[in-house]
Formats: C-alpha cells, structure tokens, sequence
C-alpha cells in the first residue's frame, strides 16, 4: 500500500516523500480514508505510530479541496492539545505536510504574550493549533470565531481530563457549530473518553490497531526496586554504569524535577528540566538543547509525556511512577519510536507498589525486576502482578508482654502505643467527564 492509493493529492504526497514517508502505518491506513470521506473518527493505537500524519494529512486535503477561503478572525479547523509541547510540535507537523499546499496554519498556547496571536489571527488561518486554555481566552476577547469550523481534532484527550480541562472542552462544545466532524486520537482510550466520544461525536467510526492500553513491543521495560530516599544515588550509578548519553527522566511534581536537576548539575552532569512553572520559552529551549543532544538528561513532569517526537531517543527513566496508569504507556512511548527500539527503567519504592501494581494491570503484563547490588531496598518492594494484585508476606503476630508494658488491646491483636497504622494507598484520581448540554430534542 501507498499514500497515493489512500487517495491523496500529488501535493501531499510529494510533502510526504520529502520527509521520508514511504508507506502508510496501520493507524494511517485506516484513518485517512475515513477522514476524507467526512466520518467522525475515535482512533487508538500505540504511542510513535503517525497518528499525527494520520489525522492531519487528510485535514489538509479536505481543506484545499472543499469550503470557501477563511476569513478574518476565523480558523477552518481546529487541533486541540494538552500541552504547550504537544501544540508546537503538531504545528510543526502540520506546516511540514502543508508545505506545498495554499493553507496556512498556526499554533496559540498559554505563557506567552496573547497579543501577537490576536495579530496573527486578524487576516484568519486554515488550521490552528490550540491548547484548551488560550483558545477560550481568544475566543472571549473577539479575536477568534468559529462559525466557520469544519473540522475540530481532539489530540489526547484523556490527558485533557487528567489536567482538569473538562470544563473547558464542555465551554469550546458550546463555542462551535453544530455541523462539522470532529476526530478523536490517543494511544489510550479510557471509559472516560468513550463518554465523551458518545456526547461530542456522530456516529463515528472506531479504529484500534493495536491492542487497548499496551505499551509498544518496541521498548525494553524493566523495574529496579529501592528506597526512596536513595532513588537520587541510584540514578547517578546506572547512568555511569551504562554510560547514558540522552536520557528523558519523568518525575512526579515540579519540586522533584528542580531537586534532581539541581544534584545533577552539582556533580557536574549536563542536565536541564520543565515543567509546568516554567515560563513556555525556557520549557522550549531546554527541550530543543536536548533534541539537539546539548542537553545530557532532561527531568521532566508529565507535560513531556504526551506526543513529544524525541528522534531516536534510547532511554526514558522512571524516576517517579505515574499516578496515572495510563500515562505510564505514554511516558515510556518516548522511546522505541517508528519502529526504532528503546528501554524503560523504573526506580520504585515501596510506597509506589499500588501505582506498580495498576501499571501492570493495565498493560497485562509483570514487569521484570532487577536488584542492583550495593542498592537493594531496606523497605521491601512487595511483589505484583498483571493479575492487579499485591502479594504481601504475612507478618508474625506481635506476642503480648509478661506484664504491663504500655501495650493496648485492640480487637483481640497486641499494638505497640507508639505504633501507627499504615496509611491506605492512594488511588487513581476519578477524571471529570465534561457533560454537553445540547438542548431539549424538538418533538417529531
């Protein structure tokens, strides 16, 4: 099969043959028909497969080929993504494949400036590229219509609600018209997305290439059990151990990310980080100095994790699990891309083991464990497995003491007075569902 058999125009195809497409992925082959033939489309596949091109290139088409020309103020088809990276990095996608092509195209997000984008905006553009936020302050402020909407694409979605933009996506609902088609693509879909999907899409088509929720068989995935407090010498040792030259490290919060970036730099180590705080322009440049390899490790929140194009990157680094499960998937994803292989490394402690345990449930899968000398952990990782379950060694019952010893009787079990329970682990955050009000339905 070849793009010219998927019905594309020449223009297309000689933009495609330039960056070095030479046959259609499984999720192109599917999607790009069904996108030109104007269907609503919710497509799943695994993270590094051309999902981008997959919606994109047929947008393209569609516009050049049908539908008046913009006018001021105005977008004809609208990418909303969850992050400030992601919107650059489609933008740039898009420009690439609309190279030959009469359109044009931008990209507007948060933390930066909104006046050039209301510049931008006055003369109208073909595509725009948005981030939730930023497009419902343009909107509010007159500089953005979308009566003429044709196409809205919705980029990871479930990442949307996992960053709390049900509200906003349920206020954009209400900004477009009601007759357009809408494309809905992830490399996870959860029950979540599928409501959505129910209230946003018509009669749409669904497409899964690969199976739901599993990683890509293209990447090496392993777990190094150890105390959380010397998670920060761990990392230090592996990477000199195996000579890391480009690693992408996720951690958990902002303060993570500056403290491990922080000891990195003092031991004279070439590292770099982002995450939400950071001002868009110094999120950007540490991006492209580590896409440019002058960046040795970059420590990232989960901003980076989602749809970032990091050319033949070998290693992603765990230093945190996800709370998410889902975004374990979309993480390690950075790697083992366009059919290149890559290897996952998580440093897990004990206090992560339920997050360990969700992760391989929802990938079917028990990930290896490897023990490295000198660190194995004070407080023992207990066993999982894909089955969901925690296997715990059972403790021996505390013997009562001869006499008085400041012990208490507690439901027939000895507990020491100074002794405190453990606390229950923490759970998967329930995500919010934007519910559309479209109004009472006119009686036939």
């Amino acid at each position: 099969m070849t793009f010219a058999t998927l019905g594309l125009i020449e223009p297309l195809q000689r933009a495609l043959e330039t960056l070095g497409y030479q046959t259609p992925t499984p999720v192109q082959a599917q999607a790009i028909p069904a996108v030109l033939a104007g269907r609503d489309l919710m497509a799943a596949a695994q993270t590094g497969t051309g999902k981008t091109a997959a919606f994109a290139v047929p947008l393209l088409q569609l516009l050049t080929m049908e539908g008046p020309k913009v006018v001021a103020n105005s977008a004809r088809a609208l990418i909303l993504c969850p992050t400030r990276e992601l919107a650059e990095q489609v933008h740039a996608s898009v420009a690439e494949y609309a190279q030959n092509l009469p359109l044009t195209t931008y990209a507007v997000y948060g933390g930066v400036s909104i006046n050039p984008q209301m510049m931008k905006l006055r003369k109208g553009v073909d595509v725009l590229v948005a981030t939730p936020g930023r497009l419902i302050d343009l909107f509010r402020q007159n500089a953005l219509k979308l009566n003429q909407l044709q196409t809205l694409v919705l980029d990871e979605a479930d990442r949307m609600l996992d960053l709390g933009f049900s509200e906003e996506l349920a206020n954009i609902y209400r900004m477009l018209p009601k007759k357009r088609q809408t494309l809905l693509f992830s490399a996870t879909f959860s029950d979540e997305i599928r409501t959505l999907a129910g209230q946003m899409l018509n009669d749409p088509l669904s497409i899964e290439v690969s199976p739901r929720n599993v990683a890509a068989n293209t990447v090496k995935q392993w777990v190094v059990p150890v105390d959380k407090k010397r998670k920060p010498e761990l990392f230090v040792h592996l990477m000199r151990k195996g000579r890391w030259k480009q690693v992408l490290v996720f951690a958990k919060t902002r303060n993570g990310v500056d403290a491990l970036v922080d000891k990195l730099q003092g031991l004279g180590i070439n590292a770099d980080g982002i995450h939400g705080d950071k001002p868009q322009a110094t999120r950007q440049r540490a991006l492209d100095r580590f896409k440019s390899s002058d960046v040795q490790i970059l420590v990232a929140t989960d901003v980076a994790a989602r749809g970032l194009d990091i050319e033949d990157l070998p290693l992603v680094v765990n230093f945190d699990l996800p709370i998410v499960a889902e975004d374990y998937i979309h993480r390690i994803g950075r790697t083992g891309r366009a059919g290149n292989t890559g290897e996952a490394i998580s440093l897990v402690c004990a206090d992560e083991v339920n997050m360990l345990s969700a992760i391989e449930m929802l990938t079917r899968q028990t990930l290896t464990r490897h023990m490295e000398q000198d660190f194995e952990p004070e407080h023992r990782v207990p066993d999982t497995d894909a089955s969901g379950q925690v296997v715990k060694k059972p403790k021996k019952p505390k013997k009562p003491k001869a006499s008085g010893g400041g012990g208490k009787r507690n439901l027939g079990k000895w507990v020491d007075s100074g002794e405190v329970a453990p606390a229950e682990p923490s759970i998967k955050p329930v995500r919010k569902v934007p519910v559309f009000n479209t109004g009472p339905r006119k009686k036939k």
